[in-house]
């Protein structure tokens, strides 16, 4: 029970680990914890787009796939340049005396191997939740953000994604509160 309840702990600080890229960027910013909750979604919704998928299995590389961030931090593209990150021990320390230490493990190995559909889709389900925020910050106004963008686009594997993301990008990120333009916006009234 100790080393379950130190890892719940440990889960904790991705609510309080910054994704870093943003410092770069001008504007926004992110938790891990927050960035984790988008691509599970996302994963999600690319799973129910495709039933062929083992939804299980992306949905714990998507839940899992930035959890060592707890112990290495959020390595930014500058970061990496500089910076190894020995993310192998990170997982190793972070799962040992967890009786299903080993499923996180192979999941997040199998995310960062990049072979399997199940892992190139939750790749992609970590680049769409990245392009949705990066389209939020520019709709807001900030000029850099579409090449951020285009960066991302280029990691997308898979089809579905990049159709996914080719309508991310043609929607307004308030469309969904604020396509109906109606009495509502004026008077309150719900008719």
């Amino acid at each position: 029970m100790d080393r379950m309840a130190d890892f719940l702990f440990e889960v904790g600080m991705l609510n309080k680990t910054p994704r870093t890229g943003y410092q770069f960027l001008g504007s926004g910013k992110e938790s891990v914890a927050e960035h984790i909750l988008r691509t599970l979604f996302v994963g999600y919704t690319l799973c129910k787009m495709d039933n062929t998928l083992d939804e299980n299995r992306v949905l714990k590389m998507c839940l899992f796939h930035d959890l060592p961030e707890a112990r290495t931090g959020d390595m930014n593209y500058v970061n990496k340049k500089y910076v190894d990150v020995d993310e192998e021990k990170a997982v190793r320390e972070l799962t040992e005396g967890i009786s299903f230490g080993n499923e996180i493990k192979e999941a997040i190995d199998e995310f960062n191997k990049k072979e399997t559909r199940e892992a190139q889709i939750a790749m992609d389900a970590d680049q769409l939740a990245l392009i949705l925020q990066l389209k939020e910050y520019g709709d807001l106004g900030n000029k850099y953000a579409e090449e951020w963008i285009n960066y991302a686009l280029k990691r997308l594997n898979t089809t579905t994604a990049k159709e996914l993301a080719a309508k991310i990008l043609s929607t307004d990120f308030s469309h969904w509160w604020f396509k109906e333009k109606s009495d509502w916006w004026i008077n309150g009234n719900r008719k």
